[in-house]
């Protein structure tokens, strides 16, 4: 049975939905590929509560991530999620951020005070460059001088306090793919399921998900979302927003648009302007040729003139063969 449910690209039905821990670590060890064992929101949430012109939405959170060796280990989770393309640079400052809180070097059996690992998760409402791949694992390795990988003694928690690894999704890309379970987690994210007349509401086939308590949860999570109304009132708030955001980006583009038109008028203009004066310096060419053909014919005149007066011939005589004036034939 198709059902509607809010859509959770839009921030105040994702912070309503990662406010369920147990929703929070069911993405969190689908975006892994890890066990899980447990999921706390740091206490420093970066939101966009203050709406610039960059929608971005953050949410750090300390997971309990089971290692190779059976162990759990604390990492920090950095999560973002934007609409629209974003500056890398805001990226950086969240990191710059997170490297520099105090809060997260380890407090348990750690004299060195090393950084606590951190992964960064971005899920982007845009597409990245050409890559086509709808997630992204972006993993650091180590290597010696002579680009041998390392592996003894790796990991290092020193090695991890200055090191992170990235995830980074671009949901454009999702469309109905659900090949492996972080893409059955992400399927409701999938904007290809947007309601036709009303972008706020995804349709979901919930039989897909029958047996799936995680996915069922998910969905009667996204499902009370569409019907409180304090979330339905935060998602009219964005959807004025980035309706002016997008009236903003389409009068830039016609703006574009019409100085992209004007720029060709005027280089056809210029390139007309261009092949006139080409014909002009063709028929100045021609006419400066022409008069240096008359300028010689009339040298060689005055030379067979000048001749013939002197072999004794009348200015008349010469006149008459050579065409040339009399004036000029006398003033020889």
């Amino acid at each position: 049975m198709i059902i509607s449910v809010a859509n959770p690209i839009y921030d105040s039905v994702f912070k309503y939905l990662m406010e369920d821990e147990h929703i929070a670590r069911t993405l969190i060890s689908a975006l892994l590929q890890r066990e899980v064992k447990s999921v706390e929101v740091r206490k420093h949430e970066y939101t966009n509560g203050s709406r610039d012109k960059i929608s971005m939405f953050r949410i750090d959170f300390g997971a309990e991530v089971r290692q190779d060796d059976g162990s759990f280990k604390l990492v920090l989770i950095e999560l973002q999620k934007t609409w629209l393309e974003t500056e890398t640079l805001r990226f950086r400052q969240y990191l710059g951020t997170q490297y520099a809180n105090p809060d997260n070097i380890s407090k348990e059996d750690n004299k060195d005070g090393f950084g606590i690992p951190m992964v960064t998760v971005y899920l982007l409402g845009h597409r990245v460059g050409d890559i086509e791949e709808p997630i992204l694992y972006v993993k650091h390795k180590s290597f010696d001088y002579y680009g041998n990988i390392v592996t003894k003694g790796i990991p290092d928690p020193f090695v991890e306090s200055l090191i992170h690894d990235s995830i980074i999704v671009q949901i454009p890309l999702l469309r109905g793919q659900k090949n492996n379970r972080l893409e059955e987690v992400l399927s409701v994210f999938d904007q290809t399921n947007k309601d036709k007349y009303n972008r706020q509401v995804i349709n979901i086939d919930e039989s897909n998900f029958l047996g799936d308590d995680d996915m069922e949860r998910i969905l009667h999570r996204l499902l009370s979302a569409a019907s409180d109304s304090k979330v339905r009132q935060d998602m009219n708030v964005e959807e004025e927003y980035f309706q002016a955001i997008e009236n903003r980006d389409t009068a830039i583009m016609a703006r574009d648009e019409k100085i992209k038109e004007l720029d060709l008028q005027v280089s056809e203009k210029e390139a007309q302007i261009n092949e006139k004066n080409a014909q002009l310096n063709e028929k100045e060419a021609q006419i400066n040729e022409k008069e240096a053909q008359i300028n010689e014919k009339n040298q060689a005149l005055l030379a067979s003139a000048k001749a013939l007066k002197k072999a004794g011939l009348s200015v008349e005589d010469i006149a008459k063969m050579t065409t040339l004036a009399v004036e000029v034939i006398r003033g020889l």
